[in-house]
């Protein structure tokens, strides 16, 4: 599976502590596993957000491939999607 991060996932994993940032990153590579579920409404192409304590991934999957588009607090993340 390859995993690729946006400018934007890549900036907030900098600025957030260490620790934090290392389980951000390992429930990453374990997707799909973990507490992913579709976000609704109508996106194309379809987006997945995966839960990390107060923290979500939002992402997109295909064949062998998943791109992570946003990392942000619950309360922040979907703002701006």
């Amino acid at each position: 599976m390859i995993y690729l991060l946006s400018k934007q996932a890549k900036k907030y994993l900098k600025s957030i502590q260490p620790r934090i940032a290392g389980k951000l990153i390992e429930a990453i590579e374990k997707l799909p596993a973990g507490k992913v579920k579709p976000i609704k409404g109508e996106k194309t192409p379809p987006l997945f957000r995966l839960r990390v304590g107060k923290y979500r991934v939002i992402f997109l999957k295909s064949n062998q491939q998943i791109r992570v588009v946003k990392i942000d607090t619950r309360g922040d993340v979907y703002k701006s999607i």
